[in-house]
């Protein structure tokens, strides 16, 4: 009846800037009497929305969400998440909260919107699409987060992680392992697979590739909260004892400060404890037994006068035998005679000499570690160098426990030990006590947890005789676990768009 009057407030576009206030009010107002023009409509409010006049635009992008009714949702959406580019903060606001609005109406319409950009959209569109999935949708309500709209987000997600970059991976497990129905043991099954497949764990390792170096680390750190009792790690243990192992010590990183050595030796030894049956578990333990003893010197010989012949001691590298010890303890409990039966007596004799060399230098360091954080509480410990001295306290302790399981006839495998970079679980009244006996310093507890996670640190004791003066130790500090995520990763095809991965 009124369409005329109608089409001259769709013509008010073109118009000045009162008449394009009052048509961005009007238009949504009276769309849904107007089926036949909703069309012209939603172009008429679009080009409003792309107004120089930022109030303008701003007041049409707020009107928005009237138009997602029926069919046209899905379009809104698109729209909107195209309009998450714009670098106003007022309006990227406003575009945030309409799109959160139709969110509420149509859970599913929205998401098609939003990953229909995300697979074909501009860069930056991508970007902030990605963005607004991993920081909004754990913020709505159970009755729009509904069993059939996290199955549409995982079917989505699966076609974008198809081609994603390093940042955008990240992004993506954090949105999936977010989801609700993800949350059991078969959907944290589901999530490790998918880690698997983008880690590539079929293909050759290339030690000398920094971006198959990274994108294996960075599948591994998103893999490791997701093992447990149940969801099993042995897939990941397995490549890295095959491949990674072997070829320690020519792996390379972009990544400025981190010890990539280091890195991939905490990931195994996080790992071990959840891994399942393996295959080839003699052969992977031999590789792990030959990389530990890599770092367990021999004691250096006496010439006949009882001084050293060498120049110089080994240096322990107490770091690293923590992680190989831990990993090699773990894997043992599966073949318990792998030290009595499957090594010669010859080889059993050369380790357990180099465990005794080992866990002297230990006793010496754990004394000096005692006496300096002796009486020291609260503000004392939170100094960087005392920090740095609580960890090695539970590094040495953690090699102390393990060297003594090793040394029982037949070796054992019984003890537990928390990684030393790992917060320290609730333990029951009999663990809770040895650790009191091993740390006489008794730091608080929030103290003894060492640096976060983000800052952990290396710590290398000094070479030479058994030095008690603790200002010589080295300690090498390192950037955050998280270090070298962002950058994309190569290998998958570069796309027409320009993507790295």
């Amino acid at each position: 009846q009124h369409k005329d009057a109608y089409q001259v407030i769709l013509d008010g576009v073109k118009g000045g800037a009162k008449e394009k206030r009052l048509a961005a009010q009007f238009i949504p107002k009276f769309f849904k009497h107007f089926p036949e023009l909703a069309d012209s409509a939603i172009n008429a409010q679009l080009d409003l929305c792309e107004d120089e006049d930022v109030s303008i635009r701003r007041q049409a992008i707020k009107e928005l969400p009237q138009f997602a009714t029926g069919d046209n949702l899905p379009r809104v959406a698109d729209i909107l998440t195209q309009l998450l580019q714009s670098d106003d903060s007022a309006e990227f606001n406003l575009v945030n909260n309409a799109l959160l609005s139709i969110f509420k109406m149509d859970a599913k319409g929205t998401l098609g919107g939003l990953f229909s950009q995300i697979l074909q959209g501009e860069d930056i569109v991508r970007e902030r699409a990605i963005k607004f999935l991993s920081t909004k949708l754990k913020t709505l309500p159970e009755e729009v987060m509904t069993k059939e709209v996290e199955e549409f987000i995982l079917t989505e997600s699966k076609k974008v992680l198809e081609d994603v970059t390093g940042e955008e991976f990240v992004l993506f497990m954090k949105i999936l392992s977010g989801l609700k129905s993800l949350q059991t043991v078969s959907g944290r099954q589901q999530l490790v697979e998918l880690v698997a497949e983008q880690a590539d764990l079929e293909q050759t390792f290339n030690p000398s590739d920094t971006d198959c170096v990274d994108r294996l680390l960075q599948c591994t750190r998103q893999a490791v909260p997701l093992f447990s009792k149940n969801v099993h790690s042995t897939k990941f243990v397995t490549y890295f004892c095959e491949h990674v192992l072997p070829n320690l010590s020519s792996l390379t990183t972009l990544v400025e400060g981190l010890d990539i050595q280091l890195e991939v030796l905490k990931l195994l030894a996080e790992m071990s404890s959840f891994c399942g049956d393996m295959e080839k578990l003699e052969s992977n333990l031999k590789k792990l037994f030959d990389k530990l003893l890599e770092y367990m010197p021999l004691p250096p010989e006496e010439a006949e006068n009882g001084e050293n012949a060498g120049s110089e001691e080994p240096k322990l590298q107490f770091s690293y035998v923590e992680c190989l010890l831990y990993s090699f303890h773990q894997l043992g409990r599966k073949l318990p005679d792998f030290l009595t039966a499957k090594l010669n007596a010859e080889k059993l004799k050369d380790f357990k000499i180099r465990l005794q060399y080992f866990a002297r230098g230990l006793q010496v360091y754990i004394r000096q570690l005692r006496l300096a954080l002796q009486g020291k509480t609260g503000e004392a410990l939170k100094t960087e160098e005392n920090k740095i001295k609580v960890v090695a306290l539970k590094i040495t302790n953690n090699i102390n426990v393990l060297i003594k399981d090793l040394f029982h006839i037949p070796p054992s495998y019984k003890s537990t030990v928390t990684l030393s970079w790992k917060p320290v679980q609730k333990a029951d009244a009999s663990q809770k006590r040895a650790s009191e006996d091993t740390t006489s310093s008794s730091p608080p507890k929030k103290a003894s947890a060492g640096p976060k996670r983000d800052a952990r640190q290396i710590y290398n004791p000094p070479s030479g005789k058994y030095s008690s003066n603790l200002g010589s130790f080295s300690y090498e500090q390192r950037g955050g676990f998280r270090g070298g995520r962002g950058r994309g990763w190569g290998g998958r095809g570069n796309r027409s768009r320009g993507r790295i991965y």
